[in-house]
């Protein structure tokens, strides 16, 4: 997220460019992740999750061998990203998925096991974003595309050696040995998303915020901060995010046990609109951090909140492609954000711009929270 942003910032100085490169390299999450849901199902969430991080890291390698033989242009960092994309969302269906396998082999409740899973993700973004502008420093954007690439390969090992069921696989043929026909159709994500009322509302509300945020990220801070030649500031910032992210998504279990999870939405809905807009002023580095930090605490609690509901709303052998749709759904409205952003910024500048997507999700969040399907369906 930092590292292909700044090089294309290298090597063409247009934000607006870089903009469309995140917007195209999200298409593939669209497309693919529904097929990845239904491949999940069909084939196993292990071996979906495993397959995807290794083509991953083969794909990542692309830049610093392209760079090597060829050199990288325009054209080719735009391919070797788009490319790149097709990978991560399979694999990222099928962990999700996994979780709920995790769960029943260690014995321990989604609510909990979903609250680490994501707190480690937040902690992974805490140490990555720093790491990322430590090689950009050091050994420079396209040598440091060799470290993600070996992780990917650890993350397969590491799925691997799981030794999990599946409870996908298990419900599908207990139904098949009691006659029913199970339907093995991709349409079955969207039905099961649509016609759940609560998880289409969380859907819909992810839909929008996502849009509206994820431009900041790889759009506008990158930007401000290569203006300001200060990469390292970048990776404070989101690392900050994360932490809190982290933070509130490790404090998940504990809380669901203390909150009604409608009390809970509200909390990190309305924490979320407060605190994205300090933000948007771009103060000084500690303030951006502060305010980083506590928008990420804010929203932390809120992805396993979803994960959780996804496990036990939905039937077993319908999750990956339930966890697929919703990918896929996270994917869908940021490339035109991130396009519309990258104009806005070369045009009306970095402040304007963030002010108004500030304004934007502060309003999603609240209107969210008027849903009757969030106050009475939980």
């Amino acid at each position: 997220m930092i590292t292909i942003p700044w090089l294309i910032l290298e090597e063409t100085n247009s934000p607006a460019f870089a903009g469309l490169v995140a917007a195209i390299s999200a298409l593939p999450g669209l497309l693919i992740s529904p097929i990845g849901g239904w491949l999940v199902d069909r084939f196993g969430r292990r071996s979906v999750s495993i397959g995807a991080d290794l083509l991953s890291s083969i794909s990542v390698m692309g830049f610093p061998i392209v760079a090597l033989t060829h050199g990288l242009s325009s054209t080719t960092i735009l391919v070797i990203a788009v490319v790149g994309a097709i990978f991560d969302p399979a694999g990222y269906t099928a962990r999700r998925t996994l979780l709920a396998d995790v769960a029943k082999a260690s014995e321990m409740k989604l609510d909990r096991l979903n609250g680490i899973h994501e707190g480690f993700m937040g902690v992974a973004w805490i140490f990555g974003p720093a790491v990322g502008a430590g090689l950009i420093s050091t050994v420079g954007a396209v040598n440091s595309f060799w470290v993600p690439a070996a992780l990917f390969l650890i993350a397969s090992l590491a799925v691997a050696f799981l030794r999990v069921g599946n409870l996908g696989k298990e419900a599908r043929e207990l139904a098949e040995e009691m006659g029913v026909v199970t339907n093995r159709s991709i349409r079955v994500g969207f039905q099961v998303l649509w016609n759940d009322r609560l998880l289409r509302t969380i859907s819909i509300t992810v839909l929008i915020l996502a849009a509206v945020y994820l431009p900041t990220e790889s759009v506008i801070l990158p930007t401000y901060f290569e203006e300001l030649g200060n990469p390292a500031g970048l990776g404070f910032v989101i690392s900050a995010l994360a932490a809190g992210s982290a933070v509130g998504s490790f404090g998940y279990g504990w809380i669901s046990a203390r909150l009604s999870r409608r009390t809970l939405t509200r909390m990190t809905l309305i924490g979320s609109a407060i605190s994205i807009i300090p933000m948007a002023f771009l103060p000084p580095l500690p303030l951006l951090i502060a305010s980083g930090f506590l928008l990420g605490l804010s929203w932390g609690p809120f992805n396993p909140l979803i994960s959780t509901l996804v496990q036990q709303r939905v039937p077993a052998d319908q999750q990956g492609r339930a966890f697929g749709v919703q990918t896929a759904i996270f994917y869908a409205a940021p490339p035109l954000g991130m396009v519309v952003t990258g104009l806005s910024v070369e045009n009306i500048g970095i402040s304007p711009t963030y002010f108004v997507l500030a304004v934007v999700l502060s309003g999603t969040a609240i209107l969210a929270l008027l849903a009757k399907s969030l106050r009475y369906e939980f």
